[in-house]
C-alpha cells in the first residue's frame, strides 16, 4: 500500500470536497495521477484509479462487480424497519446496482425507451419546453439558471415520459437529493441515513400510488410499459420495477441539471467559445460531448472485487472497493491532448462522462439532445448573456459535481424564430 506525500501532507481523493478543489478538482486529480495512477486511499478505503485506460479497462471487466451484495436490515430500528426495508431492497435492484444477468434483463426493458429514434422523436418537445421556460423569463433580463432553466427542463421531460405530472417536480427535487446522497458515498450519520431512506420510501410511496391508478386506467408511456413487464412475472418484480422507476426519475433529470448547469457556466469563462457555438449552432453535437468531458456531471463510479485481482503490478483483494475517477480519466493528459483546455472543435472525444462498458448510461442520448438544444436555443435568444455573481457555490459532493445556483443576466430576450414554430409542426 502506497502512502503519497507532497511535501507532509498526504494525498487523498477525500480532498475533493475542499474548497479549493470543490471549485476545480481537476489539479488534484493530476497530482494523484502523477504520483500513482493507481493507489489505495487509507481515509477513502478504496483504490483509486485516474488513469484513462485503467478506468475503461475496470469498467468493462465482469470481475469488478456493481453489485450491492446482500442487504443488511438489522442495523434498523425495530420500528421504523417496515418502512425503510423496503426502500433499501428496492435500490439495490436498480440497474445500477446489478450485473449480468440481471442487469442484462432490466436494461434490456427500458433501453428500448431511448433508443436514438425513439430519443430524436422529442427534439420538438424539447424544444418547445426550451422556450417556454424563456418566455417566463423573457421580460426580467435575468434569471436563475439552475432553477428557473437547468433543473425544470429534464424534469418534466422525464416525468412526462414516465407518465407521471409534471407539476409534481418541486417534490422530485426533494426525493432527488436523498437518493443522491446515498449514491455519493460519503459519510452519513445514523440520522441522516435514516432521513435519507425515509425520503427515498416516500419516493416508492409515490410510484406505488401511480403504478395503482395504472392497473385501472392504463396509459402509453415509459411506466405502463414497465407495469406490462412486471404483470408478465419472470421479467420484472414489484421491487424492480418500484426501484427502477425512482433511478429512472432521479437519474433522468438530476445529472442533467448538472450538464446543463456546469456547461453554461462553462461556456460563460470562456466567451470565445461561448461566441464560436453562437456563431456555428451545427456545432452543437461536438460542443455538447466537449462540456460533458470537460466538467462532467459524474466524477466518479466505484466497484467491488468479486475475486482477487492481478492489475497493473497491484494485487487487489475480493470485496475491496475500487473508485474510478471519471473526471480525472477525462482529463487524463495520455488520451485527451492539453485535457484542461475547453475545445468545442474537439472532435477525438470518446470521454467517460456517461460510464462505459455495460452500465454506459441509458439515457446518454436524452442528455445529448436536452443539452443541444438548450445551449443553442439559449445563445440564440439570450444576448449579452453574463454572469451576475463571481460567486458560484458547487455542491459538496464526491460523487456529483453540479452547481447549487447561477443567476445569469442579458439584455432582452429574442421571441421564437421559424426554427420553433417548424418543430411544432
Amino acid at each position: 500500500m502506497q502512502d503519497h506525500q507532497s511535501g507532509h501532507q498526504r494525498l487523498t481523493l477525500s480532498d475533493v470536497q475542499r474548497p479549493e478543489y470543490l471549485a476545480n478538482p481537476y489539479p488534484l486529480y493530476h497530482r494523484l495521477r502523477e504520483h500513482d495512477p493507481i493507489y489505495w486511499d487509507e481515509e477513502m478505503h478504496a483504490w483509486v484509479l485516474t488513469r484513462y485506460t485503467d478506468v475503461v479497462a475496470v469498467l468493462r471487466d465482469p470481475r469488478f462487480s456493481s453489485a450491492w451484495g446482500p442487504v443488511e436490515t438489522a442495523w434498523m430500528p425495530e420500528e421504523l424497519r417496515p418502512q425503510l426495508e423496503p426502500a433499501l431492497r428496492a435500490v439495490s435492484r436498480q440497474m445500477l446496482f446489478l450485473d449480468p444477468p440481471d442487469h442484462s434483463r432490466l436494461r434490456g426493458l427500458v433501453a428500448r425507451a431511448f433508443t436514438p429514434r425513439m430519443v430524436e422523436s422529442l427534439r420538438p418537445r424539447v424544444q418547445r419546453l426550451v422556450d417556454e421556460l424563456l418566455d417566463a423569463v423573457q421580460d426580467q433580463g435575468e434569471m436563475e439558471f439552475v432553477a428557473d432553466f437547468a433543473y425544470p427542463l429534464p424534469a418534466i421531460v422525464i416525468a412526462e415520459m414516465l407518465g407521471v405530472p409534471p407539476e409534481d417536480r418541486s417534490q422530485f427535487i426533494v426525493w432527488t437529493q436523498d437518493f443522491g446522497r446515498l449514491l455519493d458515498g460519503g459519510h452519513l450519520s445514523f440520522e441522516e441515513l435514516l432521513t435519507t431512506l425515509s425520503g427515498i420510501a416516500d419516493f416508492l410511496a409515490y410510484f406505488r400510488r401511480q403504478i395503482a391508478q395504472r392497473r385501472t386506467a392504463p396509459r402509453d408511456d415509459l411506466l405502463q410499459a414497465l407495469i406490462l413487464a412486471e404483470e408478465q412475472g419472470d421479467r420484472l418484480n414489484e421491487e424492480e420495477l418500484l426501484g427502477n422507476c425512482v433511478l429512472l426519475l432521479a437519474a433522468g433529470h438530476g445529472t442533467t441539471t448538472h450538464l446543463l448547469g456546469n456547461g453554461l457556466y462553462a461556456l460563460l469563462q470562456h466567451p470565445e467559445q461561448l461566441q464560436l457555438l453562437r456563431e456555428n449552432p451545427s456545432l452543437a453535437p461536438t460542443a455538447v460531448m466537449e462540456l460533458l468531458r470537460y466538467d462532467s456531471p459524474v466524477q466518479l463510479t466505484s466497484r467491488r472485487l468479486t475475486a482477487d485481482v492481478e492489475w497493473a503490478g497491484r494485487r487487489f483483494k475480493a470485496g475491496e472497493e475500487v473508485l474510478t475517477v471519471l473526471g480525472a480519466a477525462n482529463h487524463d493528459p495520455e488520451q485527451f491532448p492539453d485535457p484542461d483546455r475547453l475545445d468545442l472543435r474537439r472532435t477525438d472525444n470518446r470521454h467517460v462522462a456517461f460510464g462505459h462498458g455495460p452500465h454506459f448510461c441509458l439515457g446518454a442520448p436524452l442528455a445529448r439532445l436536452e443539452a443541444e438544444v438548450a445551449f443553442t436555443t439559449i445563445l440564440r435568444r439570450l444576448p449579452q448573456l453574463c454572469l451576475a455573481t463571481e460567486q458560484i457555490e458547487r455542491l459538496p459532493s464526491l460523487v456529483f459535481r453540479g452547481i447549487k445556483a447561477l443567476p445569469v443576466t442579458f439584455a432582452s430576450v429574442l421571441p421564437a424564430t421559424g426554427a420553433t414554430a417548424a418543430a411544432e409542426d
